[in-house]
């Protein structure tokens, strides 16, 4: 993910001023320096970084301890509201007051500007509930469309296409006409890339701009891009006007320099990140929030909101009961299971809780590796074995390593897991009977997925 090296060197950063009673001239220059080179090792631009590291010092040196806050949880608040300027302060949403509302998409090629036109589509009108259009409106590339044809199809919205032998112009004229006829809310342009900036593509984004007079000009960053980025969205924005940016490739192993510079170069505000390859994988961007992620502090509100857009409260409160009278079997177990890989990767999900360790890559590809095992062996079972776990006894489990392919050691992992479950779910009971549970804050009263992942997630 996006920062994670900035994160752990962050970190390691204010462990250092723990223990010291005051900020002093000399310990905050000596801290400044360290913070200096992890911003540009992340590939934040030198300018960011500086008027960033003058604005920490000024507000820094010469502040006291107050009542039980130390040195470092007191730099901490100063350089994550410093972050949070630098993202751009406020939430920025997009502007569709009016219908229908014409997106125009701009960007090089390779970026996935087609996919995240999709995600936006699916965004538009999964979450806010729009009837949405996509234009195909890149002629250059024969599979850009097909590729938009079948996105389109899958999420369940029209494409506009008129073909490869049609001006781009053209089309958008012709498709926005197709949005005011027939009702659409939002259209949204998938228009050209190359692999770099030249005249005829600012030329032709140009004129659809003049054309369709789009309400919102994003153009799509990927963020593995580094400090090009800035001088290819400046030569945008000059050419064609841009309204605010999307970051593609967050889950990447990128720096995430470019996050942090382009809002404070550019003075527009980045909307949405892609986090992941699936169309779902697009949330809104919330500075305080990246901040909060950047510094390590997990972002329990963007959990808590997948949780309740994935999430059927009545079956979750269901489930949490079955958990806590003891009546949890394994059909509870696997639905709970599928339900957690709704919310996207797993390691993006131990990133949005605060304390959780960061897993590799390899321990996330074995933990979803161990998740469709589970499955395979559950499925295997009958109907009266996954309600009574109980009687599976040698001979059984026998008759289900035979139907799944899989081995006596992998039944017996299945049925631990569940054993654990059980006796964390008895823990939760007796603590809510006495008080202590507070409910949680996911719909249903408690995490989702706990009886899957007692004790933490497969593999760990």
């Amino acid at each position: 993910m996006a920062f994670d090296s900035l994160t752990d060197k962050l970190s390691h950063i204010f462990k250092k001023l723990r223990g010291q009673a005051k900020i002093t001239e000399s310990n905050i220059e000596e801290m400044l320096k360290e913070i200096r080179i992890a911003l540009l090792e992340a590939d934040v631009n030198f300018k960011v970084v500086k008027a960033f590291l003058e604005n920490v010092k000024q507000k820094a040196i010469g502040q006291d301890v107050v009542g039980k806050i130390n040195p470092s949880q007191l730099i901490v608040k100063i350089v994550h509201d410093e972050i949070v300027d630098l993202l751009g302060g406020d939430d920025c949403e997009l502007n569709i007051k009016k219908k229908p509302t014409t997106i125009m998409f701009v960007g090089l090629q390779g970026t996935g500007k087609t996919t995240t036109a999709a995600k936006l589509a699916n965004h538009l009108k999964n979450k806010l509930k729009k009837k949405v259009l996509l234009v195909a409106g890149d002629v250059y590339r024969p599979a850009a469309i097909d590729q938009l044809g079948q996105l389109a199809k899958s999420i369940g919205v029209e494409m506009f296409t008129m073909g490869t032998n049609v001006s781009p112009v053209e089309i958008s004229l012709k498709a926005q006409q197709k949005a005011i006829d027939e009702n659409y809310d939002v259209m949204i342009i998938d228009t050209a890339g190359r692999l770099s900036i030249d005249e005829q593509l600012m030329e032709e984004l140009t004129l659809i701009k003049k054309a369709v007079n789009p309400d919102e000009v994003l153009f799509l960053v990927d963020s593995a891009s580094g400090q090009d980025t800035y001088n290819t969205a400046n030569t945008f924005n000059e050419k064609v006007g841009l309204t605010g940016y999307i970051m593609s490739k967050f889950d990447g192993d990128a720096r995430g320099g470019s996050a942090l510079s382009i809002r404070y170069l550019t003075h527009l505000p980045i909307k949405f990140i892609g986090v992941g390859e699936k169309v779902g994988d697009l949330d809104v961007f919330h500075p305080d929030r990246m901040a909060d992620r950047i510094l390590g502090m997990g972002d329990v509100v963007t959990l808590v909101e997948k949780a309740q857009e994935q999430f059927d409260e009545k079956e979750a409160k269901k489930t949490m009961n079955k958990m806590m009278n003891g009546t949890f079997n394994l059909d509870d177990m696997l639905h709970q299971m599928k339900q957690v890989t709704k919310l996207g990767s797993l390691g993006g999900l131990l990133r949005l809780i605060p304390g959780m360790p960061k897993i590799t890559p390899e321990q996330q590809e074995y933990a979803e590796k161990e998740m469709r095992s589970f499955e395979i062996v559950i499925n295997s079972m009958t109907k009266e074995e996954r309600q009574h776990p109980e009687i599976l006894k040698f001979s059984r489990k026998q008759r289900i390593c035979l139907g799944s392919g899989k081995t006596m050691q992998d039944i017996n992992k299945v049925l631990k897991k569940y054993e654990q479950s059980k006796q964390m779910m008895e823990q939760m009971a007796k603590a809510k009977k006495n008080g202590g549970f507070p409910g949680g804050g996911f719909p249903g009263g408690g995490f989702p997925g706990a009886g899957g992942f007692p004790g933490g997630f497969p593999g760990r």
